[in-house]
C-alpha cells in the first residue's frame, strides 16, 4: 500500500454533495469519456496540467524567464502547451498566482492520512469517503486499494462513476463500496456516442451488474438543455428506477456552465456552446417528469 501511487486532482474535505453526511471527496485524474458538458475538464487527462488564470497575469515576463513554454508577443501572453511538462517553475516564479498545477502523485497512505482526519465527523453525520474523478475506474488498482483501506478503518465509502469500465473491475469494488453514485447521461445510444464519445452498452451492463450484486445505487442524471432534456429520456430514467430494485434514489443534476471557464484555463476547447443554465421552473418540471413515473425518490442533485 505504501508504494501504490495515484494521480490526484484534488481532495475536498467537508463535502456535503457527494453522498450522505459529511464527506471527504478524493478526485482522481483521467476519464475515458469526453462529455461535451464536462464540469471538470481538468480531470480528463491522466497527467498533471498547467492551469492559467489570465485575469491575474500582469505580463511581467517572469514565467518566461523560467520556461520557454511562455512567450510574450505584442503584450499578449502565449502558452505553448506542447512544450509544457507541468514542472511548476512558472507557478513559483509568478508573483500574481496566475498559475496552478492540476494533478499530483500521492500514495494510498498519504490520501488515507487526510481522509482519517475527519473520521469523528463521518461517524457523527453518517458520512465518509467518496472517490470521484475523472473516472475512478481509470485508476482501478488505486481506487480498489483506497476503498479497502477505508473499510478497514471503519469508514463509509461511496464511488462516483460513469460506469465505463470492465464488469470485472466494477464487481471487484462492490464488497468495499457502501453506495454507488452512478451516472446515467443519455438513454439513446447514438446520442450517447455523440455527447460522450462512447456507446452506453458497457455502462448499462455494469449498472445492471451492480444492481444484481445487491449494491446500493443513487442514479445521477445530468440534464443538459438542448441535449437530453427530452420526455423520452426522463421516461427511461424512471423505467430504470422501477426495474432495478437497488436504486434507492434518482438525482437530477441541472447543467451548470462552470466547465467553460475551466476548459479555457487548461487551454482546451469547450465543445458545448448552445446550452444555457436552466430556470427553476424547468428544473421543477424535470423532477416532476421523472417522479410522475416512479415511486423511487427523485431529488435535485
Amino acid at each position: 500500500m505504501q508504494t501504490m501511487v495515484g494521480t490526484i486532482l484534488s481532495i475536498e474535505r467537508c463535502s456535503l454533495h457527494d453522498g450522505p453526511g459529511l464527506r471527504t471527496t478524493v478526485f482522481l485524474k483521467g476519464c475515458p469519456l469526453k462529455c461535451l458538458w464536462c464540469h471538470n475538464p481538468e480531470s480528463l487527462s491522466f497527467k498533471p496540467e498547467l492551469y492559467y488564470f489570465e485575469e491575474r497575469c500582469t505580463q511581467c515576463g517572469k514565467c518566461g524567464d523560467m520556461c520557454s513554454a511562455h512567450t510574450f508577443d505584442q503584450n499578449t501572453h502565449q502558452i505553448n502547451r506542447q512544450n509544457c511538462n507541468a514542472c511548476g517553475k512558472c507557478v513559483t516564479a509568478c508573483p500574481n498566482a496566475a498559475f496552478e498545477i492540476k494533478g499530483c502523485l500521492q500514495t494510498v497512505q498519504e490520501v488515507m492520512d487526510i481522509v482519517e482526519k475527519d473520521k469523528r465527523f463521518y461517524d457523527n453525520s453518517g458520512g465518509g469517503l467518496t472517490i470521484s474523478g475523472g473516472e475512478p475506474f481509470s485508476q482501478f488498482n488505486f481506487t480498489l486499494e483506497l476503498l479497502k483501506q477505508a473499510k478497514n478503518a471503519g469508514i463509509h465509502t461511496c464511488i462516483e462513476t460513469s460506469g465505463q469500465t470492465s464488469t470485472e473491475n466494477i464487481l471487484a469494488v462492490v464488497p468495499f463500496t457502501d453506495l454507488f453514485l452512478f451516472d446515467f447521461k443519455e438513454s439513446d445510444d447514438t446520442r450517447h456516442k455523440e455527447y460522450t464519445g462512447l456507446s452506453q452498452a458497457q455502462i448499462l451492463k455494469n449498472l445492471h451488474a451492480v444492481n444484481n450484486a445487491d449494491a446500493k445505487i443513487i442514479l445521477r442524471c445530468p440534464i443538459i438543455p438542448g441535449c437530453n432534456n427530452r420526455t423520452e429520456h426522463f421516461a427511461t430514467i424512471s423505467k430504470l428506477a422501477n426495474e432495478l430494485n437497488n436504486i434507492i434514489a434518482v438525482n437530477i443534476m441541472p447543467y451548470h456552465p462552470m466547465g467553460a471557464s475551466k476548459a479555457t484555463r487548461i487551454g482546451v476547447e469547450y465543445k458545448i456552446d448552445n446550452a444555457t443554465f436552466p430556470t427553476e421552473e424547468e428544473i421543477t418540471n424535470w423532477l416532476s417528469e421523472v417522479q410522475s413515473r416512479t415511486t423511487t425518490t427523485v431529488e435535485r442533485g
